[in-house]
């Protein structure tokens, strides 16, 4: 079963891979951005691909890298990180990587973005560990490197870059404009998000870059132009997802939102080859040959996935008629419904107006194996048919044992690594590390995702304790045995020529041979505290109970600390 399954991947890749040189951008796919300029561009931009399907699921992800992430007529992963030859289907080495920080938006699992395939790549655990959720950014190679492995590298960003974090990631030159196009994406299709860290980004719809992210991600956009890597593999997303990266299509028009062209209207006849149609009946999503993919489900367990249909000129007064087409050499059809309120039909005037009509998809297996079927959409003027496949497979429900957890690893004021052993021969999707953090007295407790029996913790308070679950299914083990982890006894750090520290309980007591000016201090995760523009020997700062970085142009390295209530 498992071969069979791989077995349907890889052969879907192989024929993504083969078409996507010859495949267009779908007929009235971008006329809503005709004659848009900035602001307005990039609102017009947000509306065609956001909303978009969703994925089956995150622990399905391992499946979707095999079509969009493996090498032409290769097994081998194609991972922008690291140029460690791993192979598909074992995805053992390599975790589920957020291009675009997940924590800098919180981290939310409900959030589309958590499951956007425009930003998730696979990437080998090391390099993905030191990168954690650094700004891009050029490093200064004349200063301290704290990671590099010829693809990339981690280290002090050159002067106007990083955006007060202490670190930047430097990918690669042949993968800059990956990277570029891909955050342009994310603060176009997100730009509604609410933003935990501004390293790069602001809190606004537009530009919501910053500036010196904005220079850089323009100048990698315009360095390393788009690759076949990065087109077909937009149109294996587009095939699962129904939305593209604009920015690959037409990597100009980020010039036209924050560049040179900013002010001027994007005139969609110059950028485009035949397909901007504003007449005939055109279903704009989905496209032919997508994939609605349930990923595996437990027997007795209903997965569901959304389908936007959204069309341009569709005949007035008639309706596109959706039906599961029925396979009876596999009888699919028995284990997909298309949700009773549409009645397998959308009217024209619906699909025709800008939001277009959402259709909820389920998958209710029966019995165990692998499914699959269409879905076909008609009518209403398009030609013929357009057919979206739909595919999941039935496994037995889970019996997961709980993990056992281990002494933590590497603790210093600021971080530690979680560790623990998982029962041993279980299949596990992943590991969710429940946090329980002290602070000021009061418990806050976090959920955190693990790809290995092992996580690193980059923003330790001094004071917390973790539990372990294997995830299968969605389905969750029995919490593992509690582990404490502490920095008691810990009073003082680091200190350097020109400033020392002393801590006290609510405050930080400065000591200085002259006035050190520009001082930032930061928590772990690059969050802004305090900006003094001088500091004076002997000057006290209250600061609330966590863990701090301290820098100024005036120090050779960042100075930590870690400050307590009592």
């Amino acid at each position: 079963m498992f071969y069979n399954r791989m077995l349907s991947w890889l052969l879907l890749a192989t024929a993504l891979s083969a078409a996507a040189a010859d495949r267009l951008i779908p007929k009235g796919y971008y006329n809503a951005i005709d004659g848009k300029s900035e602001a307005a561009l990039k609102t017009a931009v947000y509306n065609v691909i956001n909303p978009h399907t969703l994925i089956s699921s995150y622990n399905n992800l391992p499946q979707y890298f095999q079509v969009t992430d493996v090498y032409p007529q290769s097994s081998r992963w194609w991972d922008m990180y690291s140029d460690i030859p791993l192979y598909a289907p074992s995805f053992r080495g390599l975790n589920r990587e957020h291009s675009f920080p997940k924590s800098w938006w919180g981290g939310s699992t409900e959030t589309p973005a958590y499951i956007d395939l425009n930003h998730l790549y696979p990437s080998e655990a090391a390099a993905n560990m030191a990168k954690s959720n650094y700004p891009l950014g050029t490093v200064d190679r004349t200063k301290r490197i704290d990671f590099e492995n010829g693809v990339t590298t981690v280290g002090f960003a050159v002067a106007g870059q990083g955006g007060g974090a202490s670190l930047v990631f430097e990918p690669a030159d042949e993968y800059k404009g990956d990277f570029a196009r891909t955050y342009f994406y994310m603060v176009t299709c997100y730009q509604d998000l609410h933003w935990k860290y501004l390293f790069m980004v602001d809190n606004n719809t537009y530009p919501t870059l910053n500036n010196w992210s904005r220079n850089l991600l323009l100048k990698w956009n315009e360095q390393d132009p788009v690759s076949q890597k990065e087109i077909d593999r937009n149109e294996a997303v587009y095939s699962f997802q129904n939305n593209r990266n604009p920015f690959i299509d037409f990597p100009e028009l980020a010039e036209y939102i924050w560049g040179e062209h900013r002010g001027e209207p994007f005139i969609l006849n110059d950028h485009i080859d035949g397909n901007y149609d504003s007449g005939s009946p055109t279903l704009i999503n989905p496209s032919q040959g997508s994939m609605l993919e349930f990923g595996e489900v437990a027997l007795g367990q209903t997965a569901t996935a959304r389908l936007l249909i959204h069309g341009e000129n569709l005949t007035k007064g008639a309706s596109l008629r959706l039906r599961i087409y029925d396979n009876s050499e596999t009888s699919g059809a028995t284990h997909f419904a298309i949700d009773g309120s549409n009645q397998g039909s959308v009217a024209a005037s619906v699909a025709n107006s800008p939001q277009g009509q959402w259709v909820t998809v389920s998958y209710s297996p029966k019995e165990l194996g692998m499914h699959t079927t269409r879905l076909v959409i008609s009518g209403a003027g398009i030609e013929g048919s357009v057919g979206v496949g739909l595919r999941g497979e039935c496994l037995p429900e889970p019996t997961l044992t709980a993990p056992v957890a281990t002494a933590a690893t590497d603790v210093t004021a600021t971080s530690y690594t979680a560790n623990w052993t998982p029962a041993p021969d279980e299949v596990v999707d992943y590991w969710v590390v429940n946090r329980t953090l002290y602070i000021g007295g009061t418990a806050q407790t976090e959920q955190l995702i693990a790809e290995d029996s092992s996580l690193t913790i980059t923003d330790f308070c001094g004071s917390e304790s973790y539990t372990v679950q294997s995830v299968r299914l969605g389905f969750k083990s029995p919490e593992s045995n509690s582990i404490s982890v502490s920095t008691a006894g810990i009073t003082s750090v680091e200190t350097n020529a020109k400033l020392g520290i002393s801590t006290m309980p609510g405050a930080i007591l400065i000591t200085c041979s002259e006035t050190i000016a520009s001082l930032r201090i930061f928590t772990p995760s690059g969050r802004l505290v305090r900006a003094l523009d001088n500091v004076e020997n002997n000057q006290l700062i209250e600061l609330p109970a966590g863990a701090y970085i301290l820098t100024s142009p005036q120090l050779s390295t960042p100075l930590k600390t870690i400050v307590k209530n009592e």
